[in-house]
């Protein structure tokens, strides 16, 4: 303010009314303006440098202006001190506590005295999260660039170098822009909103709302608004579980001007005379006591105007879009059933008790993921049988595509029975006949006691005790006293007759017993591997039999002909007595205690996937260990790839892509469906093996984790390391070359493998599209922006979409990698 009131003064109007004075007080004023000037300089200087070190409330900042990551505290303020600009925590974005909010994010957010109230608006990439070491800059080109600092990565950039920027301004409406040297705006946050419409602010086809994500991949739920002016509310670009009225019923490229959100709480659809065509108004329409508002589309996938009230000092929900909660596709996420008590929604577990889940009304994070996966029915020792959830309406989120037939409620339940395919399904008892079938597991649903629905849900048969009989059953006489006499008499030479025929059964079977011994000994040591080693008759009785088998050093040695056919380093292939080929891994590095070794295999032995290679045995003496794997025909992966006596084009890119996707499927059984993480921790194209049906296996799985000390101090976990890696295989299958792609975007990436592969069709543009985007999300260098396996899978299956990753990325250095893909284990000397 000094330094406004000194330019007035030298520059401005008053500064003539001065002039005639004496000199001294000329000199005054010269001086005054002089210190303010210098003290605006130096506090810009100051905030350049270091960030903010309180809240700066100045309408426009210039190029060069930066603030960074390390001062979440304070932010730049709008004119009229409603909005803030700066870095957020997580909590910001979610309006939740969220134990998993590791980084920040940078965007603008009210600015209303404490967190709770200071709801974001908008954020830098959609909710882009960074680490604290990153600085977001007012570039001298004119960008707006998110980076990071230790290595120069820029992460998000507004791409306005060409219009030349002289400045930004965060307007009093909580618009960011940047403005020309004629102040015209040139780019401006309106345009690109992310999860929330400001007052004044339009929204028109093809723009969208996406519910905030705490995570690199996108969230489910989108707001969006299509040609015809319908607004609807999507599962992905799937399910759409709610939609405005009003649409055109011819609609034109131009036909729709746009929706917009008004101040006094209407959200309308307007066409391009500005008729409008649909609106809804909040319950506070016209309430004086409500000074602020916006529209927001919340983490649980439902759409609400909220209302600041100024006094009570908190928002409230004026309109909701979904008044039911459990309305909302995948509400309570997986194997969940969404339900009511006295308090509100509820998530219950489909085979256990209630969940806490918040209260659909207030935007909370309503959705869950502590309920546990439905059983494999594969797995079932005994047939399935059909629980009954009545009341119950169940479907399928991944891929949310159910299958209707016209069935009565019975011949509903025996259809999902009897078809082995079917995981649940749902009889609608309103008189439609209709019966829905999921054929996938990942099921959820919702239920009511008014629903005139019954659903089935496909379980294993759990067997049951059955009753002994009753030794005395009632009924029975008692003996008669005439007839015990002869009864003793009969009972005396029964006894007499038994005990000749027990004394010569006791003979025969010694004499059997002795000449067995003998046959056992003499055959002992010619059989040892045959009668130790139960795989040939536990295999035939059950193909599912899993139990390990130790085996001594000689067996093994016995199993794989004195190691006579080396498959790889540490490798050789050996035959069981069945005749069934076999895999031998030497574990020479291995320096474990035997309980710690038996401990560890037990957990190797316990996963059962189909695409992992199954762990039949162990061998544990005190100077060798061995694992028996089965046998995998096809041979490794990377000579699939990259054997040059192999023709390269022998496996297609959508086999390759089901290569990949059969390592994320592996991957994320062995991260998320064992009883505990095990990381791979040598994931790599060598041991990847493929079968007959060019099924990819994972081989080697867990044995750094669980045997070796890590050897790493890197602040990345085991299974980060995982994602990492698998995003490195990625781009070598995609791409069928070992080198990672350096220094190359998304469109080159892309461009590469369709003329490579002559890819024709938008089908198999946007597949190569997607394994590229999830493939350098999984590469990038900070493990925070990784995202987890389970998310790749989805990606991968096309049942979710991904986010451009960051405009550049960057690997590990090129020794590293080949010191990671040629750490072997030495040979067996």
């Amino acid at each position: 303010m000094l330094a406004i009131w000194a330019n007035q003064l030298n520059h401005g109007t008053p500064i003539k009314h001065i002039q005639g004075k004496s000199s001294k007080v000329q000199s005054f004023v010269s001086l005054y303006a002089s210190v303010a000037l210098l003290l605006d300089v130096f506090i810009l200087l100051g905030f350049t440098i270091s960030g903010f070190c309180e809240e700066v409330g100045m309408a426009s900042i210039p190029l060069g202006f930066e603030v960074s990551g390390f001062d979440k505290t304070t932010a730049w303020v709008s004119q009229n001190g409603i909005f803030a600009f700066g870095f957020l925590e997580g909590g910001y974005l979610t309006s939740i506590n969220d134990d998993n909010n590791d980084g920040v994010y940078v965007g603008i957010r009210y600015n209303l005295g404490n967190k709770v109230a200071n709801l974001p608006v908008w954020t830098v990439g959609g909710g882009l999260r960074v680490s604290d070491n990153s600085t977001f800059r007012l570039s001298e080109d004119g960008r707006l660039v998110l980076f990071e600092n230790t290595n120069g990565l820029i992460l998000w950039s507004s791409n306005t170098s060409e219009l030349g920027v002289q400045k930004a301004s965060l307007l009093d409406n909580g618009n960011l822009v940047l403005l020309n040297s004629q102040d015209e705006v040139v780019w401006q946050s309106f345009n690109s909103p992310t999860s929330s419409l400001l007052p004044g602010q339009s929204f028109h086809f093809p723009q969208s709302l996406r519910a905030p994500s705490t995570k690199s991949i996108s969230s489910y739920y989108n707001f969006v608004i299509r040609p015809s002016g319908e607004l609807a509310l999507v599962w992905e670009s799937n399910v759409t579980y709610w939609k405005s009225g009003g649409a055109l019923s011819s609609p034109s490229p131009i036909s729709t001007k746009a929706a917009r959100f008004g101040s006094d709480g209407i959200l309308g659809v307007f066409d391009v005379t500005n008729k409008s065509i649909w609106s809804i108004t909040s319950k506070d329409f016209q309430d004086s006591s409500v000074s602020l508002r916006h529209l927001r589309i919340d983490t649980d996938g439902n759409l609400r105007i909220y209302s600041w009230f100024n006094e009570l000092k908190t928002w409230k929900v004026g309109w909701q879009a979904v008044a039911n909660q459990c309305d909302v596709f995948g509400s309570c996420g997986l194997y969940s059933l969404c339900g009511f008590n006295a308090s509100g929604p509820v998530c219950n577990c489909l085979h256990e008790g209630t969940i806490d889940g918040g209260s659909g009304s207030t935007g909370s994070d309503f959705s869950i993921s502590g309920c546990k996966k439905l059983v494999d029915l594969s797995n079932c020792k005994m047939r399935t049988s059909m629980m009954v959830l009545k009341h119950t309406v169940l479907y399928g989120l991944y891929p949310p595509h159910d299958f209707d037939v016209m069935l009565n409620e019975n011949n509903c339940k025996a259809y999902c029975s009897n078809d082995t395919s079917c995981i649940a399904a749902t009889s609608k008892n309103d008189g439609s006949g209709l019966c829905t079938v999921k054929r996938t597991s990942f099921i959820s649903g919702y239920n009511d006691p008014s629903l005139a629905a019954v659903s089935f849900l496909k379980v294993c048969l759990v067997p049951q005790a059955v009753s002994a009989r009753n030794a005395n059953p009632q009924g029975e006489g008692r003996a008669n006293p005439l007839l015990s006499g002869r009864i003793i008499a009969h009972a005396s030479a029964d006894k007499f007759v038994t005990a000749l025929g027990l004394i010569g059964f006791a003979t025969a079977l010694v004499t059997l017993t002795l000449e067995i011994l003998v046959w056992f000994v003499y055959h002992r040591r010619k059989d040892t591997a045959i009668t130790r080693i139960p795989f040939d008759k536990d295999a035939r009785k059950n193909p599912q039999y899993s139990a390990l088998v130790r085996l001594s050093f000689e067996e093994i040695k016995e199993l794989t002909s004195d190691f006579a056919t080396q498959l790889g380093p540490s490798i050789f292939q050996g035959i069981l007595p069945n005749q069934t080929p076999i895999i031998v891994k030497s574990l020479i590095d291995v320096v474990v205690s035997e309980k710690d070794f038996r401990a560890a295999v037990s957990i190797l032995g316990g996963t059962h996937h189909r695409n992992l290679v199954a762990v039949k045995g162990f061998c544990c003496d005190q100077k060798y260990k061995f694992l028996i794997y089965e046998f995998v025909p096809c041979g490794s992966l990377d000579k699939w790839l990259f054997d040059s006596e192999r023709n390269t084009n022998e496996l297609h890119l959508q086999e390759r892509l089901d290569i990949a996707l059969g390592v994320a499927r592996g991957l994320a059984y062995l991260h998320l469906e064992c009883q505990s993480c095990v990381a791979h921790g040598n994931l790599k194209l060598e041991n990847v093996m493929l079968d007959q049906n060019l099924v990819p296996k994972l081989m080697d799985f867990g044995l750094q984790g669980i045997f070796q000390e890590e050897a790493s101090s890197s602040s990345e976990s085991a299974s980060e390391r995982d994602i990492y890696k698998f995003g490195h295989m990625l781009l070598q299958i995609a791409r069928v070359k070992r080198d990672p792609p350096l220094n190359e975007d998304v469109n080159h990436l892309i461009s590469e493998i369709v003329e490579t592969q002559r890819l024709e069709g938008r089908e198999g543009y946007e597949s190569v599209e997607r394994v590229v985007r999830i493939a350098l999300w999984c590469v990038q260098t900070q493990p925070f922006l990784r995202p987890s396996i389970g998310e790749v899978v989805k990606v991968l299956e096309g049942t979710l979409s991904v986010d451009r990753p960051p405009s550049s990325f960057a690997f590990r250095s090129g020794q590293q990698i080949v010191a990671e893909e040629h750490n072997e284990i030495q040979e067996l000397p």
